[in-house]
This record gives structure tokens, sequence and C-alpha cells, in this order.
């Protein structure tokens, strides 16, 4: 967050995850008071205990809290899909959600904002068109979940709690998420496009996520959904053959779409890797937000060195 910034008391879910603990860090070492909430809190530290799958959550939490972030939620890519799985990954993201903003809004007195993290799946995959924030949700698995996962969150809005979505897009990390999985393969000289590769990606760097969700606690006028994305999306093989260029090695190998699907089953497949969607920052633009990295062939090279 800016130098220029006031210190504010955050309140962080999810913090353990790619994103929280990258997050963490920053307000942190911006000199914020942080605290999380955690099945597992860490009593050394500013660390809540809470489990949604139970409604507990210990308010103490919040006290003179001015903001809160919600990063938690079930990894969609940890496990092959089926309904216990897709039912998980569903409630996992709604029921953390509703119980985070329904205990906003019995407090008094309430934090500012409330952060929460969505994705672009909200849009569907698979869409010809590009779609920016005004553009109406998709009706598959991941578009659904996005729906219901935002929809948790009104009971914060109803009390009064200004309320920003990020739709994130894919993260650019060594130390996690897509990128972190392809890594071993390219720096092999093993990788290339998945499929016909001519499937969007639409990404961000790490450190620009971050600096998003501080930019949305910032400007008070801020709510409602924003794409957390770069605002130069790309193919899946220019992404390959950028990527492959950053480590020097050839990335000539495309991985068969028909082995996805027997690997991780038609809907798994098609949702994460085979289909994409072209995703346009254009609430995050309009608001002047500055991109550190808005090209890929310097976030790649960011990302690898981070």
């Amino acid at each position: 967050m800016g130098s220029e910034s006031k210190r504010r008391r955050i309140v962080v879910t999810g913090a353990t995850g790619l994103v929280g603990q990258a997050l963490c860090a920053v307000l942190v070492g911006g000199g914020h008071d942080v605290r999380t909430l955690s099945r597992r809190p860490d009593p050394g530290a500013q660390s809540f205990h809470w489990d949604p799958e139970r409604g507990l959550i210990d308010e103490r939490a919040f006290e003179g809290a001015d903001a809160v972030v919600h990063l938690a939620g079930e990894n969609v890519a940890d496990g092959r899909w089926n309904a216990e799985r897709k039912e998980r990954i569903l409630k996992s993201r709604v029921e953390s959600t509703r119980l985070l903003a329904e205990t906003l809004a019995a407090l008094h007195p309430r934090p500012e904002c409330l952060v929460s993290a969505s994705a672009i799946g909200y849009y569907g995959m698979g869409r010809s068109e590009s779609v920016d924030e005004s553009c109406a949700p998709g009706d598959d698995f991941l578009a659904e979940v996005c729906k219901a996962w935002e929809s948790a969150a009104q009971p914060a809005i109803d009390a009064g709690i200004r309320t920003a979505w990020l739709r994130i897009g894919v993260v650019l990390s060594r130390q996690g998420g897509a990128l972190a999985k392809m890594l071993p393969a390219f720096r092999m000289g093993v990788g290339g496009k998945v499929g016909k590769g001519e499937q969007t990606m639409s990404w961000v760097s790490l450190d620009d996520l971050v600096a998003m969700i501080a930019f949305l606690i910032e400007d008070p006028s801020l709510r409602g959904p924003f794409n957390a994305v770069a605002p130069q999306a790309v193919s899946n093989a220019e992404f390959s053959h950028t990527l492959g260029k950053v480590l020097h090695r050839p990335a000539l190998l495309p991985v068969p779409g028909a082995l996805l699907k027997l690997a991780l089953g038609r809907e798994m497949a098609d949702a994460l890797l085979l289909s994409g969607v072209r995703v346009l920052p254009r609430r995050l633009l309009e608001a002047g937000f500055q991109w550190q990295y808005p090209e890929l062939d310097a976030a790649l090279r960011a990302a690898l060195q981070s």
C-alpha cells in the first residue's frame, strides 16, 4: 500500500495461501496491523480461529478492524472433479463468505470495507467475445460457483459495508498455481502449448494482484466487481512460447487435449485448461490502477526471480 496511506487494521482469511502470504507480507511491511482467521490459528501471532463448516468465528479478530480481505476457499485444481469434490468447492466459498458477511453485518462498529476473492470463471469458459465487468455470467460449473460466491456477501452490502470482488485470472508465481505446475516440464525442455493452444489465458502477476487488493481497500469510491487481470491477455500458445523464451528452453511439445480429458475428466480439463476467455480489466483501468507488469514477458521474468 502507498507510503502515504494511513495505518490500518486489516483482517485476512486464506492468509496461508499463495495470495494471502504475499498480501500479508506487503501489508505488514507497510506498517499495517494484520490479523488472520484460520482453522488452526498460530498462538504466537495475531491469528484467530474460525471454522466456516461449523459456523464458528472468533469475533475478537474484528475489534477495531478497518478492512477485511477474504481469500479462503478450496483449490479447484487440487483433485479430479466428482460430485463430492464439486460440492466441497462450492460450499467452501459460499459458507465461508456468508459466515463472514453475516458476522461483519452484526458488528458495531463495522469495518469500512470487505474485499472478497472471486474468479474470471464467473464469465464461463470458451466465449468468443471479450468480456468486462458489465457482461453476463456464464452457465457452467465455475460460473455457478462464482455467482453463488459473490451473492453470499450480500449481508455485508445490506449492512452498508463497502464490498468489492476481485475476479482473479491466472496468477503468475513460481511458488504456486498454474505457473508452478508448468515449470518442471518447461525447464526440462518438454513444455508446450495445451491442446490447440488457441484458448485465451487472462493472467495477472502476483505483485499486481496484491497491489489491486490494496488499491480497493484505499479508495472509498470502489465497490462491486473488478477483473483482476493484466490488460493484455494472450493465447495459450503465446504464453507457452514466451515462457520457453524466458527460460531459454524450447516449447515445442504440445500436451494433447484428449490426454488431459482422460486424466482429469472432460469437464475439469475443459474448464481449467482447454477453454479460456479474454477478460478486460475495464473498471481498474477507469479507476486509474497502474500495473507494474502489464506485459507477459516482464511478468514471467519477475515471477521466476521472486
